[in-house]
């Protein structure tokens, strides 16, 4: 839906009235020093030759003079308050988005000490969306039978450390939202230097080396005025930094190979020259871009040779009209920017570990035990993209069967339809960045800037999820917006020599007053872009969710708060407010069930409460209270290695992620109005048949779709345990109790019996027999085998009404094409008290 309209918020009436203001200031600048017409240089009178003062013949002008500098720099003050301000009017005070959330619990942990932290039991209580435990791995890639990883299981946030480790560093300084803005600044800086080093404007131009460079300082003003950018500068998402990063090692190659080819001629000035400090930033900014955005950094590899082959060429031919080769210069250069590197992959590969047990991807196991079809989310193409989980509704409208050129096609539009608001806040506006290109592709220096936002499209048309969201903008491609902005500002030059030569008379406008018109022209467009079009993306990020960070320290402190438990009920909360090296107040997930009460207890009964963020059913601003949580009742469990008595339930979505899943996936569903236990359950999906079936567990028969998950031994020793299941349609399967990796007890769960009028049975739950849980059991899981249906049968069953009951059951996420017509899921697991074993 397009946003756009008369301005509504203060934000877009401020924008509205800078925009008007710097147009006015532009127009008088204009009429008040239109000079007289020049006479026109005879052709045949001899050209001035080149400032004596100018770089040497090879290097791009360095525009560094003070007046130049001092203005790049209140450009980089200006984006830096914007973003800071953006925090607080747009964001209302913290991270909004859940991977932002998420990026915030890394970022913690890491200035804690920790890439993954031990986790503690009841796992259901700090586990959650984004978090992966470092078993995933190993239990992703192995067969689902024998014992499981050791209880030293570990947890980290699922995203590359890149970002995150940058963002510790405010947590250590005590003011982590200070980051974006010190980001923003540095980015208009990068901006500014990216367009002196690719976009060199000629000296002689403008008669003489005192007139101020046009293309760097509009280039550094777009990035002060983009919305986007001062989103992803004030919000905590990494896109922020992966475009500093994308920039600093263009920029620093570009000056790397111009120190080299300025000092070829000279003395060898050692292994730390110019050259080589400039290609190890490179090597610096491009490993650290690896360690954050993976794919952009294939993007940023692409424009880099872009950068260095052009002048290895050269500088073969150059070496055969002189003596010495200059090329092993550059193979030198290259060395510098391997080394560089280092630091940043080497974290990534840090994190992988620690993340996962092994060198593997932490989203790629992440996703294999807590989402389906298998291998859904992966970078490429083919049948079974998409996850049918995080991005249910997305995948079912996009992707019919596979990923394959047109769904990439698709993916790939709707990005760039919202991204040509990303770069001056309007679409329009983005002709000046085609345009822009048009011009840098006839440069031989400025031709990689045309050519690296392709190389960003290209490097994540292999992953299917557009990723687009209000105020974000088409967030993979934000990386190239200051090479956009370069791009920009070379054709807002274009037009203003043009339109001064054709004002004038004579040729290019290059006089001082003209110049700074055409940039308060220049800085008039995005403000206008902002007030009729951007403004109404950002104020829909503002108002979703509630308009609120769904966790705020500051209400907890306010509520009297000083010591005990907080329980939340959003992964967004969760992530907020959880430390994993809690002080007198520690957050853990509200499960509503027997997890609480097993989780208080673990910690020593502290006081506990619950954080309510309730969002109103119109919209609009959400409500927050923080009351007092009873977790004493007669039903609670024991504390670890003592029995429980009475009887506690486990619903069984709170055990979601499970522990492996293999020819099938597990999803909390929502059942409101059946027989499900609070609402919601568990359901089972199974892949595709072909797909292998799980072996090794003792009891699987070949096609089966098995799913695992864990129960939290310590409270369980000794108790029995009594699954209750949910099915039907045809949903039928088995449910296995394995206790330290050996079956003991098989329940066969048949489908519902159809009803006296021979209509399909309605959802029906069973609680299966109890079974006891040995005393010194360490690790307890149920092992969830869904029945697959026969090759040919029918995904659905024919009745209508049928069809919508279990549409509505599975929340409109839907299962495998080859599963039964039916549902099949664990509804909850009721605990009973046992004998004490004397030990």
């Amino acid at each position: 839906m397009l946003r756009a309209g008369l301005p509504r918020d203060p934000a877009q009436w401020i924008a509205l009235a800078l925009s008007l203001a710097a147009l006015l200031a532009g127009a008088w600048l204009l009429r008040r020093g239109r000079p007289p017409a020049l006479p026109r240089p005879d052709p045949a009178s001899p050209r001035p030759g080149p400032d004596p003062a100018s770089p040497r013949p090879g290097l791009a002008p360095r525009a560094r003079t003070p007046l130049c500098l001092a203005i790049a720099a209140a450009f980089a003050v200006v984006a830096a308050l914007i973003s800071a301000a953006y925090v607080a009017v747009y964001l209302r005070g913290g991270p909004r988005i859940i991977d932002a959330t998420s990026y915030w619990l890394e970022a913690r942990a890491m200035a804690a000490g920790y890439l993954a932290w031990p986790l503690d039991e009841p796992a259901a209580s700090v586990l959650g969306r984004f978090l992966v435990r470092s078993d995933a791995a190993a239990h992703a890639g192995a067969a689902l039978g024998g014992a499981a990883a050791s209880g030293a299981d570990r947890v980290a946030v699922i995203f590359p450390p890149g970002y995150p480790a940058v963002l510790a560093l405010g947590f250590l300084a005590g003011a982590p939202l200070a980051v974006g803005p010190l980001l923003a600044a540095a980015l208009a800086l990068a901006t500014y230097d990216l367009a002196a080093r690719f976009a060199p404007e000629d000296p002689a131009a403008a008669g003489g080396a005192a007139r101020l460079p046009f293309v760097p300082l509009v280039a550094a003003l777009f990035s002060a005025l983009c919305a986007a950018l001062r989103y992803h500068t004030a919000d905590t998402m990494s896109h922020g930094l992966a475009a500093l990063c994308f920039t600093v090692a263009l920029t620093s190659a570009r000056r790397a190979l111009d120190e080299a080819r300025g000092g070829a001629t000279g003395a060898p000035r050692g292994r730390l020259d110019p050259a080589v400090r400039a290609a190890a930033v490179a090597g610096l900014a491009a490993g650290w871009l690896a360690a954050t955005r993976p794919p952009s950094a294939l993007a940023l590899a692409a424009a880099l040779l872009l950068v260095l082959l052009p002048a290895s060429g050269r500088w073969r031919a150059a070496a055969g009209a002189r003596e010495g080769d200059p090329a092993p210069r550059l193979g030198r250069l290259a060395a510098a920017m391997a080394i560089g590197a280092l630091p940043g992959l080497a974290l990534l590969a840090a994190h992988q570990r620690a993340a996962t047990g092994a060198f593997a991807s932490s989203q790629a196991a992440y996703y294999a035990v807590s989402d389906g079809p298998p291998g859904c989310f992966r970078y490429g193409f083919g049948a079974g993209v998409g996850c049918l989980g995080e991005h249910g509704d997305f995948v079912r409208h996009n992707i019919a069967e596979s990923y394959g050129f047109l769904a990439a096609a698709g993916t790939t539009l709707r990005r760039l339809k919202l991204h040509l608001v990303d770069a001056l806040n309007a679409e329009p506006l983005a002709l000046l960045v085609i345009a822009g290109a048009a011009i840098a592709l006839r440069s031989p220096r400025a031709r990689p800037l045309a050519i690296a936002p392709l190389l960003q499209i290209a490097a994540y048309a292999p992953f299917y999820f557009d990723g687009n969201y209000p105020g974000g903008g088409a967030r993979f491609f934000a990386d190239v917006l200051p090479i956009e902005h370069v791009l920009a500002a070379m054709a807002a030059l274009a037009i203003a020599e043009r339109a001064g030569a054709a004002r004038e008379g004579h040729g290019p406008a290059g006089r001082p007053r003209a110049r700074l018109a055409a940039a308060l022209v220049a800085a008039a467009l995005p403000l206008a872009g902002f007030a009729f079009r951007a403004g109404f993306e950002h104020a829909a990020l503002r108002d979703r969710e509630g308009g609120l960070p769904m966790f705020d320290p500051a209400a907890v402190a306010r509520a009297g708060v000083a010591r005990g438990l907080v329980f939340v009920d959003t992964d967004h909360g969760f992530n907020l407010g959880f430390d994993p090296a809690p002080g007198d107040v520690a957050v853990l997930r509200y499960r509503g069930d027997a997890l609480d009460q097993m989780a208080w207890k673990a910690r020593g009964r502290p006081p506990a409460y619950r954080y309510r963020f309730a969002i109103p059913d119109d919209g609009g601003l959400a409500s927050v209270s923080i009351v007092p949580l009873a977790l004493d009742g007669s039903h609670a469990a024991s504390s670890p290695g003592e029995a429980v008595p009475g009887e506690a339930l486990i619903e069984g979505e709170s055990l979601w992620p499970p522990r492996a899943q293999r020819g099938a996936w597990a999803l909390p569903e929502h059942a409101s109005g059946t027989c499900a236990s609070a609402g919601r359950l568990l359901a089972v999906h199974a892949a595709a048949a072909g797909d292998g079936a799980a072996a090794g567990d003792g009891a699987a028969a070949a096609g089966d779709a098995v799913v695992r998950v864990g129960l939290p031994a310590p409270w369980l020793r000794g108790a029995g345990i009594s699954p209750r299941v949910a099915v039907a349609g045809d949903g039928a399967g088995e449910v296995r109790l394995l206790v330290d990796g050996a079956l003991l007890r098989v329940w066969h769960v048949e489908p519902a019996a159809p009803g006296a009028s021979g209509a399909p049975p309605a959802l029906a739950c069973t609680e299966l027999p109890p079974h006891p849980v040995p005393e010194r059991a360490v690790e307890i899981e149920l092992s969830l085998s869904r029945r697959r249906a026969a090759p040919g049968a029918a995904g659905l069953p024919e009745d209508p009404r049928r069809r919508a009951e279990i549409a509505e059951i599975r929340g409109g996420r839907g299962g495998g094409a080859a599963e039964t017509g039916g549902v099949f899921a664990l509804d909850a697991v009721r605990v009973t008290g046992g004998n004490s074993v004397d030990r």
